[in-house]
């Protein structure tokens, strides 16, 4: 009942344009409050955060006036941004928790309400990988090697695993489009970051 009333609150604040009116919209409230208020103290500490940050870009790049407004206004907007993100994650893992405790206590008799809504999505989660599962494999070794261990643990690797994983790969992704755009176009990316001696365009 709770998740169809809200589900078009969730639906309009998932949507990026009422996202970007939301954060536009607060840094703006922020920056009307007093500075002697939290909201005040708050919009000083962004300012700061965003103005040490062009600082930082300025020693790597050549900022001038019109580029610096626009990464003032881009920093600023990436760091409410972050923020709100960060805010959405707690809130959505908390009402989790909430929700596990209750079903986890029967409150208000909501356990077999959330077991019937969870088992309908953990059923439609493993409709696909039923579909290919050779004639000649039985079920349950099937499920155990791919859903469900006999032992418990997650068919993934552990998260810092994953963290390294997919950190090593972005980096690895930015390091080779910088080295490509140092060495096979006229925009010296590599020598701008770190002062590289320029090499010639292949």
């Amino acid at each position: 009942m709770f998740k169809l009333i809200s589900a078009p609150i969730r639906s309009l604040v998932r949507f990026p344009l009422v996202q970007f009116a939301i954060v536009v919209g607060l840094i703006l409230w922020l920056q009307a409050a007093d500075d002697k208020s939290i909201s005040g103290q708050i919009f000083n500490g962004l300012d700061k955060l965003v103005e040490s940050t062009v600082q930082m870009t300025s020693a790597m790049f050549t900022v001038k006036s019109f580029t610096r407004s626009w990464l003032t206004f881009g920093f600023m907007i990436a760091y409410v941004y972050l923020v709100w993100f960060l805010a959405l994650w707690l809130v959505r893992l908390l009402t989790g928790a909430a929700v596990d405790f209750a079903g986890r206590r029967n409150l208000l008799y909501l356990r077999g309400s959330i077991a019937r809504e969870r088992g309908i999505g953990a059923y439609r989660a493993w409709v696909p990988l039923e579909r290919i599962r050779p004639p000649g494999v039985p079920q349950r070794e099937w499920e155990e090697k791919f859903a469900w261990p006999a032992n418990n643990s997650p068919p993934y690797p552990p998260l810092g695993y994953r963290v390294l994983r997919g950190f090593s790969f972005y980096a690895a992704s930015i390091l080779i489009v910088v080295l490509l755009l140092q060495f096979f176009t006229p925009f010296p990316v590599l020598t701008w970051i770190t002062g590289w001696p320029t090499a010639k365009a292949l």
